[in-house]
């Protein structure tokens, strides 16, 4: 199942994709999509909906964050060993977690917004994990039993604020729009193996990121045990799990985002996002 969030910012409906692929309203039987409607119960009961039936809505409508009022976004740093190699970092031992502003999260499709004293704005393709009931102490092969589905993400990150201005990631990484997700929450069972999929990332049609979540060094079932040891998970939260090797920071010589650019991305299964690049006002 796709559930999806679309419409006028701040005033997102609930929709999932029908059978030919189209949006469909689900705003009848639930207010929209959130920490409260992401449980094995409640996506049960949006399963067993016949699609065909529910109201159709017009394919060129805004899609928001693929899940609203999130309590927290977790993320893992270098947790792909080609990343890590390209950062000139040794492969970590424990996962590095920092945490993103809520405030960052936008559509899939909305401008990327490079934010005012800013000077090295870069991509990251992420596979999102979005938490669907209480993790605490998770044993690692009961982890993905918590899990509500998966969406694409873009770790959008302002790389001088994250390194030369005291070395705290979170200022980096938390300006307004550095957080797309969607297009569509995908629910876990249309996800067989979290950590066999691809991904990649292109600016302007030049594809600087391929590659593969098997390339993890700390898959995703360890991440939410391990995460859950230091704080709870609650339902909405979401894990941005790290990116593979091909950010701007990485190439030789680096490359950032400029006004005007188109950035692209995609996860298996989970949809493509597209966003043009802006200067904040």
């Amino acid at each position: 199942m796709k559930l999806l969030r679309y419409g006028e910012a701040g005033r997102e409906a609930p929709g999932m994709i029908g059978p030919e692929g189209e949006i469909r309203d689900l705003s009848r039987h639930v207010a929209d999509l959130t920490p409260g409607t992401v449980s094995a119960e409640a996506l049960d009961r949006l399963r067993d909906l016949d699609a065909a039936s529910l109201p159709r809505i017009e394919s060129d409508v805004r899609l928001g964050a693929c899940i609203g009022g999130i309590g927290k976004i977790v993320c893992v740093g270098l947790n792909y060993t080609d990343h890590a190699d390209e950062s000139g970092m040794p492969h970590p031992k424990e996962p590095i977690l920092f945490m993103k502003a809520t405030s960052a999260v936008s559509g899939p499709n909305d401008p990327i917004r490079i934010p005012r004293g800013a000077e090295k704005t870069d991509w990251e393709v992420e596979l999102g994990v979005i938490i669907g009931r209480e993790a605490r102490y998770v044993p690692e092969e009961d982890a993905l039993d918590h899990v509500a589905g998966y969406c694409v993400a873009n770790d959008v990150s302002e790389r001088s604020f994250q390194i030369e201005r005291g070395g705290q990631w979170v200022k980096g990484k938390s300006a307004d729009t550095f957080g797309p997700l969607g297009p569509w929450l995908v629910t876990r069972d249309e996800v067989a193996d979290p950590n066999d999929l691809a991904l990649w990332l292109e600016v302007d049609g030049r594809r600087y990121q391929s590659g593969q979540t098997a390339k993890m060094i700390f898959s995703v079932p360890f991440l939410i045990s391990y995460i859950s040891r230091f704080m709870s998970l609650q339902a909405g939260d979401v894990i941005l799990t790290g990116t593979p090797a091909g950010v701007g920071m990485g190439q030789t010589p680096p490359v950032y985002l400029r006004p005007g650019q188109r950035v692209t991305l995609e996860v298996d299964g989970l949809g493509q996002q597209s966003q043009m690049v802006e200067a904040a006002e």
